[in-house]
């Protein structure tokens, strides 16, 4: 069976590095990327099965990504993290599609929990 993969956006590079070796072990192909510029035109060439993406960046914010990546590949399932949380930022986050919402600072096994979950979801897409 193939990898199920995951694509992380986040301008501290030390979050990439703590979740790629975490995911990895976990089974998952992983691509990290610091700006969002990079991670869009990644989007133009693959859709990954999950995308987590900080909210607030340089140039397209988080938001920006996850409309984008919605548009653009409906069935990828979208988990937003952010040191900035507000209900108010949840909620458009959700709104906007994304499969689920976590602040920072977040630990690991929270994202192994939001993607192990993201990935049922997806599967179950794909079997249908």
């Amino acid at each position: 069976m193939e990898k199920t993969t995951v694509c992380i956006l986040d301008d501290e590079a030390i979050v990439g590095d703590r979740l790629k070796p975490e995911l990895e072990d976990d089974g998952y192909e992983v691509e990290v990327f610091t700006d969002s510029a990079s991670a869009l035109d990644r989007v133009d060439e693959t859709c990954f099965d999950i995308f987590i993406t900080d909210l607030k960046m340089e140039g397209v914010d988080g938001m920006g990504f996850l409309e984008r990546v919605k548009e653009k590949c409906p069935e990828s399932e979208v988990i937003v993290i952010t040191g900035y949380a507000t209900m108010e930022t949840a909620r458009e986050s959700l709104i906007k599609g994304a499969y689920d919402f976590i602040a920072k600072p977040f630990r690991i096994g929270e994202i192994r929990t939001a993607v192990k979950k993201a990935k049922k979801k997806v599967r179950r897409r794909h079997q249908a």
